[in-house]
């Protein structure tokens, strides 16, 4: 009889503890990759989040961007990916996403303080979902070395001048200072967007089908084109890089080029690689006739229907979306926020350089001058469908490998069997 007693009270107190454990809680598992220090802040700050809720245990895998682009869509189609993830790409994963709608305490909150990237993750218009919480906003936007134009004595061009301006002006100041190339721009489909918007390029028919060439988009394509010709762009980051992305930070680290075409993602990078190596300073968006817009973009945790826990998939992204924990990890990761009050009130405070603060505020600035095409373009389901062979056969033009007409007629072919591929899965 003790002994029976003395079971029952062993089973009862491992019942007990298995019920108090963390095995016992919503596991939440999230696929995160960084730009600089997001997922290193993101466990910091989801350690407060369970010891508020202590029923919730939160898991952050560290994953390189690729895996991504390239595994994650593979382990929601078998059905076994995260609750959440960090993406960029959202078309092609679109259908898998979780709506938090239901399940969030002040939906109006998020959509008076994320209207304009939640609509990125909505597959039409009429859609109301909420379906992720942006983790940063990211605006392309020249950043300039400061220190060549001094030693060349060039003033430095203002915030309403043009592309044009702009060539002529790093031009000169390559010349003077025996630097090889006056700019270089990222290679990448989005990073030329802006750029041709600014030019008149609209992308889209009125109906909002695509419509990738058109009259300003072929501006700025021969622009881009006569510039790597005539060695004003560095033409090897879109000829010699095998294909795929390529930046061209380590050509502007190493003074190698006067003005760098990236975004505001690259600020903690320039305040860790470059130092006191020279100065450096955010010049905005060069202006065309249409406009002076860059191109936003940026990472967002979404969570996926397939989730065991919708409602605590819900509540860890409110807990983060709200503005004192946003503002935090806005100031911690160096990002631009997203949450459209925190831009212009100045609540989010960064721990930066004086360059970098500068940085900062000035993609802000160019928040507030994006096109509204741009905006479309970015919430486009299948805009890397026309990113891809806008790069592709662009680079192909500046290789002398088809014509600057051959490209146009081969972006338009790529792009239409693109979204006829799409459209069939």
């Amino acid at each position: 009889m003790s002994h029976r007693c003395s079971l029952a009270a062993l089973a009862f107190a491992a019942g007990a503890a298995l019920a108090a454990s963390p095995a016992s809680a919503a596991d939440i598992r999230i696929s995160c990759y960084s730009d600089g220090n997001e997922c290193p802040v993101q466990k910091e700050m989801s350690a407060e989040f369970m010891k508020e809720n202590p029923d919730i245990n939160v898991i952050i895998d560290e994953v390189p961007y690729s895996a991504i682009l390239q595994s994650l869509p593979v382990q929601l189609a078998a059905g076994h990916g995260p609750d959440i993830a960090r993406v960029t790409a959202f078309g092609t994963i679109s259908q898998y996403f979780l709506d938090m709608r239901p399940y969030l305490k002040d939906a109006d909150y998020w959509d008076k303080n994320f209207s304009k990237t939640l609509a990125w993750l909505r597959p039409t218009p009429q859609d109301k979902g909420i379906y992720g919480l942006p983790t940063q906003l990211t605006i392309t936007g020249a950043i300039v070395n400061k220190s060549l134009f001094e030693q060349a004595n060039v003033p430095m061009p203002g915030p309403t001048v043009t592309w044009d301006d702009w060539a002529a002006a790093v031009d000169k100041v390559a010349k003077a200072t025996n630097v090889p190339h006056g700019m270089a721009w990222d290679r990448s489909g989005h990073r030329f967007a802006g750029p041709a918007i600014s030019y008149g390029a609209k992308y889209f028919n009125a109906d909002g089908t695509p419509n990738v060439i058109d009259d300003g988009f072929k501006a700025m394509g021969s622009r881009f084109l006569d510039w790597n010709k005539n060695a004003t762009v560095d033409r090897d980051v879109w000829v010699s890089s095998g294909g795929g992305y390529r930046d061209a930070f380590s050509e502007f680290q190493n003074g190698q080029i006067v003005l760098y075409y990236s975004g505001s993602w690259q600020v903690r990078r320039l305040e860790k690689q470059i130092g006191d190596g020279f100065d450096w300073v955010v010049a905005g968006d060069p202006c065309g006739p249409a406009a002076c817009s860059g191109m936003p973009g940026g990472a967002i945790l979404v969570g996926f229907k397939q989730t065991k826990s919708p409602e605590a998939v819900a509540k860890y992204l409110d807990w983060f979306a709200q503005p004192q924990r946003y503002a935090e990890l806005m100031s911690k990761t160096e990002n631009i926020p997203a949450q459209q009050e925190l831009q212009t009130s100045g609540a989010v405070k960064y721990n930066v350089t004086a360059a970098g603060n500068a940085a900062i505020g000035a993609f802000l600035t160019e928040t507030t001058r994006l096109s509204p095409v741009a905006y479309q373009l970015q919430g486009y389901k299948y805009n890397f469908q026309i990113f891809n062979p806008t790069v592709d056969r662009l680079s192909q033009a500046i290789a002398g490998q088809i014509t600057l007409d051959q490209a146009y007629a081969r972006i338009t072919q790529d792009v239409a069997d693109a979204l006829a591929t799409a459209n069939q899965k």
